[in-house]
């Protein structure tokens, strides 16, 4: 059941792909997923949201805040190695950080065997809580040589791993005693309480695309964005490409004949074509509450420019940026033919049992999926009444499509704003 003070936003779009292989599975072929009776090629969700959140171009997300940290080695690069560069010594710098990273994550370190520290999984931290954490470290690092200058005189210059041959080093019992007191000291209350009260804490795609934590030190996120598996409207359409790579001395051991070449490697690959329909929800109370840290409930009362930004970014980069790999041998770059938009306070669905039954791909593709997009429509409306505002671009022969939205195309700048305004006008 919906809160009387919800809002969502759904946004569909429609984007052909001819040649690609956009996503692959395991064993290197395009990721499928049987719907309706038919197969059809698919790109999965975190394939789309890992292109959406790390593209750098024009409408990037990058531009309106530091990125997460996706990575099993933060601690290690962003924090440790730093603080060695800086002259605190490595085998006091890694002890220090491994109790920070045990406390803050909530769970033990991982230490490989060349001395890297790592945790178990891929944490997702914000470039905000690391810089705080580097902080703490280095306040932690610098009380020690006040107070212990004789143990960082005894390890300057000794490695945090010792080189092949040579025996390791280790702090004994008391050391560990001694860094152990002052880290309860230095990393208080009052410290943790610092920490959760850092600013856009995960970073912005954490507060968009959520992140799991198991330290209750860190805020847990729940996605304020979600995001669909794209598919293709039609049955799936694919082919074998052979291909083969000349080698061009061949001819050399041939006595000098130039028209003596052959293959230097031979290999086949699966390439698609598609019209794929791709669906995105934004749950805007909760974005809201990840970029400004206000209570769900209390979203209307926060600064809502940096939801409005984002909405309207977000908007152009679902429509432009391709998630495609082969980028040398397909050029797998598109931009979708058709964007809708919704706003509304009613439960959002997708529009995909639009393409239950399969769109013909004879003729125009594109004006028949149009068709049974405006079908879909307009059977929905008659049973569950319209309830959202929308706005809708595209191309091609849209006037099925318009006439059961009773709305008229507009250029995508035009639904972007329109969009983003709806997070504080929509009532």
């Amino acid at each position: 059941m919906t809160s009387p003070d919800t809002l969502f936003l759904q946004l569909h779009t429609l984007t052909s792909y001819p040649g690609v292989l956009l996503n692959r599975d395991d064993a290197g072929f395009a990721k499928r997923l049987p719907f309706g009776g038919a197969t059809r090629t698919r790109i999965s969700s975190q394939c789309l949201k890992r292109h959406w959140r790390t593209f750098q171009g024009e409408h990037s997300l990058t531009q309106l805040a530091p990125p997460s940290l996706r990575s099993r080695y933060t601690f290690e690069l962003r924090i440790a190695r730093p603080l060695q560069e800086q002259g605190f010594p490595a085998l006091l710098t890694h002890a220090l950080v491994s109790l920070l990273m045990d406390d803050v994550l909530g769970s033990k370190s991982d230490k490989k065997s060349d001395g890297v520290l790592k945790t178990g999984q891929i944490t997702v931290l914000g470039t905000p809580e690391v810089s705080f954490l580097g902080e703490e470290a280095q306040k932690m690092l610098e009380t020690l040589r006040e107070q212990a200058p004789d143990l960082f005189e005894k390890y300057e210059g000794i490695p945090a791993e010792p080189e092949e041959g040579e025996e390791p080093v280790a702090l004994d019992k008391a050391e560990k005693k001694i860094l152990e007191e002052l880290y309860k000291k230095a990393f208080d209350k009052e410290a943790k309480k610092n920490l959760k009260a850092v600013g856009l804490a995960g970073g912005l795609d954490a507060a968009l695309f959520g992140r799991m934590v198991t330290s209750d030190l860190l805020a847990r996120g729940d996605a304020a964005i979600h995001v669909a598996h794209a598919l293709t409207v039609h049955a799936e359409e694919s082919e074998s490409d052979y291909f083969s790579a000349i080698d061009d001395l061949l001819g050399e051991l041939a006595g000098g004949d130039e028209e003596q070449r052959g293959s230097g490697h031979i290999n086949s690959t699966e390439l698609n074509s598609g019209l794929y329909y791709s669906y995105v929800v934004v749950d805007v109370p909760l974005l809201v509450s990840n970029l400004t840290g206000v209570p769900r409930a209390q979203w209307r009362s926060a600064d809502l420019g940096l939801a409005q930004q984002v909405i309207e970014r977000f908007v152009h980069i679902m429509a432009t940026v391709s998630p495609g790999a082969k980028l040398g041998s397909t050029a797998p770059y598109a931009h979708a033919q058709c964007v809708l938009v919704e706003a509304g306070r009613a439960q959002p669905r997708t529009l995909a049992n639009a393409f239950q039954t399969p769109v013909a791909t004879r003729g125009d593709v594109l004006k028949n999926t149009y068709e049974a997009l405006a079908t879909f429509w307009r059977e929905h409306t008659n049973m569950y009444g319209r309830s959202n505002k929308v706005r809708l671009s595209g191309m091609g022969e849209l006037g099925a499509l318009e006439e059961a939205l009773e709305q008229e195309r507009q250029p995508l700048s035009q639904t972007a704003s329109w969009l983003a305004s709806m997070v504080e006008g929509a009532s």
